[in-house]
C-alpha cells in the first residue's frame, strides 16, 4: 500500500497508466545565428499559443468557462513579457540556443515559485513547467501524449499531470494518482470538479507503480492499493458501489432546504478560492458563498490586481450567485500566505504579525483597489464584504473609514454602488471574540473563522506536525467561545455564520446547530452531507446536547460523546 495525500474523494479502480515525462532535449554550445534562434523560438511560441488557445476551447466546451480560466493564465504566463524577455535577451546576449534559453529561464520562473513558503504558490512552479515544456516540444518537434483514446478503465500515475494532459483526459481514466502536489493544485481542483478520485504527494509512484497493474485508488483517505487480491478486490468494488449509492442519495437532497425535524431553517453556503470554483457551488446546491477567499487572485503573478481585473472578477461571481448571498473577504496576506511583490519583510512568527487586515490597513494602495472593485461589484448582486483578523473595535473602525472614503470617490466619480452593502468581520481572534458583543454593534454579521480561532485559542502553531494532535477542535475553550460569539451575534440580532473547517465536521453539526449557528459555509462538496445531518435532526434536543457537551472537561470527553 501506498499512501499520499487525499486531494478528491471517491474509490478508483483500473490498470495504471503510468505517464514518463517527456524532457526535450537541450542543446547546449554557442548560437552562431542568434536570428535564427530567435526564430525558432518566436515559431515555437506561437504554435504552443494556438495550443493553449484550442485547449482553452475544448475545457471551455467541456467543464464550463471557470476552469476554461486555468488556459487564459496560461496564455497569460507565455506572453509575459518578463519571461518572453529573459528568453530573448539570453539568445542575444548570450548567444544560448533557443532550447538552453527556454530551459534556463523556465528554471529561473519555477525556482523563483518552489522557493516560496506558501503552498498554493509552490502548487503554481507546475504551471510555468508546463508552458515552457510545452514550447520546448515545439521547438523540436516532440507530440504530446494523447490521452483521449483509452479503451479500458484507466488509473493516471505520473510524477503530475499537467492542466493540459487533465483538460484532454478520456472518459476512461477513473483516477489519478501523482508524486508530488497538494489539495490547492490545479491537478487536485480539476479532479474534483472532473469528480475524479485522486491521490497526491505519492512518494516514488511513477517508480513503483508499473503501467498494467490494477490500482485501486481510496481518494478519501490518500491511500493506493497495488494489484489488489480478488476477494480485496471485490471489497473495494463493493466500497466503490456503496460510495455511489451514498452519491446519489445525497443528491435527491438538492432542491430541498435544509431545516431540521423541528422547522428550524439553517443556510448552508460553499467556499471558495477563485471563480474556477463555481461550478462545484451550483452543483451541490449551496445558499450562497460564505467565504471567498480573495487572496488566491492576488497569487500567479508578479503584481496586483487592478481594480479593474478585481472588478471583473467579483462581478461574474456574483452575477452568477444571482439573489443568493456572496460574501468575498478582503485580502487576507501574511501567515502561511506570502506574495512576494508585496515585500512583506520576514518576521519571526508571521501568524502573529503583520498579516491581513492588518496589512491592508498599513498599505492602503494595496487595500483600496480592492475595496472600490468591491463597492462597483455590488450593484451586480448580493455583495457582503468581511473584514479578516480583526482583534478589536479600533481595525473595524478604521477599514470601514477606508470604505467610506472609497464610497466617496466612486460617487464623486459617479459610479454606482449598494448603498445597503453588509459589513462583516471574521471572528479568529479570541479578543474578537471575547468582544464580539461590542463588536457586534459596528457590523452587519460575523463569520467565525475556525481554523485560525483554534489555533490561538489552544497556542497551536497547524503547520506543525510535532504538536498537531494538540489542534483540536472539540476543545471545550473553543467550543465555549463558539457559543458565546452565536450568543451574542443572536442578542444584538446580526447574522452569525461560520466558515472555518469545523462547520463541515459532521460530529459537530449538532452541537453547532445547538447552540443557534444558522449559516454554516464549507468545501461545496461537503453541502449535501451537511444538509443530510440538519434534516435529520432536532433544534430542540441540539440544544440540549450541545449543553451537555459544555459539561465536559476534555476535547477528547467531547469527541467521543458524539462518535
Amino acid at each position: 500500500m501506498l499512501v499520499g495525500k487525499n486531494a478528491s474523494g471517491g474509490i478508483a479502480l483500473g490498470r495504471a497508466l503510468v505517464l514518463s515525462p517527456q524532457e526535450p532535449t537541450i542543446e547546449e554550445g554557442r548560437a552562431l545565428d542568434v536570428d535564427r534562434e530567435v526564430r525558432r523560438y518566436r515559431t515555437a511560441l506561437e504554435k504552443s499559443k494556438a495550443e493553449i488557445s484550442r485547449l482553452h476551447g475544448s475545457v471551455l466546451e467541456k467543464l464550463g468557462a471557470d476552469k476554461a480560466q486555468i488556459f487564459e493564465a496560461h496564455l497569460l504566463m507565455i506572453e509575459d513579457p518578463e519571461l518572453t524577455d529573459a528568453i530573448e535577451n539570453s539568445i542575444r546576449g548570450e548567444h544560448l540556443l533557443a532550447t538552453k534559453a527556454v530551459k534556463t529561464a523556465g528554471d529561473q520562473f519555477v525556482s523563483l515559485f518552489q522557493a516560496m513558503d506558501d503552498e498554493y504558490l509552490r502548487e503554481r512552479a507546475l504551471d510555468v513547467q508546463d508552458v515552457t515544456q510545452r514550447v520546448l516540444r515545439n521547438l523540436q518537434g516532440i507530440e504530446s501524449v494523447d490521452l483521449t483514446a483509452l479503451t479500458e478503465e484507466t488509473v493516471l500515475v505520473a510524477h503530475d499531470i499537467t492542466p493540459s494532459q487533465m483538460a484532454t483526459l478520456s472518459p476512461k481514466v477513473t483516477g489519478i494518482v501523482t508524486e508530488i502536489g497538494g489539495k490547492t493544485s490545479h491537478t487536485a481542483i480539476m479532479a474534483r470538479t472532473l469528480d475524479l478520485p485522486a491521490v497526491v504527494g505519492v512518494k516514488n509512484a511513477a517508480g513503483t507503480i508499473r503501467t498494467g497493474d490494477v490500482v485501486v485508488v481510496d481518494g478519501d483517505h490518500g491511500k493506493i492499493f497495488l494489484n489488489p487480491s480478488d476477494a480485496d478486490l471485490r471489497a473495494h468494488e463493493k466500497q466503490r458501489e456503496d460510495l455511489a449509492l451514498q452519491k446519489k442519495s445525497l443528491r435527491a437532497l438538492v432542491g430541498l432546504p435544509s431545516v431540521t425535524r423541528d422547522h428550524r431553517t439553517v443556510h448552508l453556503e460553499a467556499n471558495i478560492a477563485s471563480p474556477l470554483d463555481l461550478q462545484s457551488v451550483l452543483h451541490n446546491d449551496a445558499d450562497g458563498i460564505g467565504l471567498f477567499r480573495t487572496e488566491f487572485i492576488y497569487m500567479d503573478r508578479t503584481a496586483a490586481p487592478s481594480e479593474e481585473e478585481q472588478f471583473q472578477i467579483y462581478r461574474s461571481v456574483v452575477e452568477k450567485l444571482g439573489s443568493k448571498p456572496t460574501v468575498i473577504r478582503t485580502l487576507d496576506v501574511g501567515g502561511d500566505k506570502h506574495l512576494p511583490y508585496l515585500n512583506i519583510p520576514h518576521e519571526e512568527n508571521p501568524f502573529l504579525g503583520l498579516r491581513a487586515i492588518r496589512y491592508c490597513l498599513k498599505h492602503p494602495e494595496v487595500f483600496k483597489p480592492q475595496l472600490r472593485a468591491l463597492l462597483r461589484a455590488s450593484v451586480f448582486g448580493d455583495l457582503w464584504v468581511m473584514f479578516p483578523m480583526i482583534s478589536g473595535v479600533d481595525e473595524v473602525l478604521a477599514a470601514k473609514a477606508v470604505l467610506e472614503e472609497c464610497r466617496r470617490e466612486l460617487t464623486a466619480e459617479g459610479k454606482p454602488f449598494r448603498a445597503d452593502l453588509r459589513i462583516g468581520i471574521m471572528i479568529e481572534i479570541p479578543s474578537a471574540a471575547l468582544l464580539a458583543d461590542v463588536l457586534a454593534a459596528h457590523v452587519d454579521f460575523f463569520s467565525i473563522g475556525t481554523t485560525d480561532l483554534i489555533q490561538y485559542v489552544c497556542a497551536v502553531d497547524r503547520m506543525n506536525e510535532a504538536i498537531h494532535d494538540l489542534y483540536d477542535p472539540f476543545h471545550p475553550a473553543v467550543l465555549r467561545l463558539i457559543r458565546n460569539v452565536i450568543a451574542a451575534g443572536e442578542r444584538a440580532g446580526i447574522t452569525v455564520a461560520m466558515c472555518g473547517e469545523m462547520a463541515s465536521n459532521s460530529k459537530l453539526t449538532g452541537v453547532l446547530l445547538g447552540f443557534g449557528l444558522t449559516h454554516f459555509s464549507m468545501a461545496p462538496a461537503s453541502i449535501l452531507k451537511i444538509r443530510k445531518k440538519i434534516r435529520e435532526a432536532s433544534f430542540s434536543e441540539a440544544k440540549v446536547a450541545a449543553e451537555r457537551v459544555l459539561a465536559l472537561g476534555t476535547g477528547r470527553e467531547i469527541e467521543k460523546s458524539l462518535s
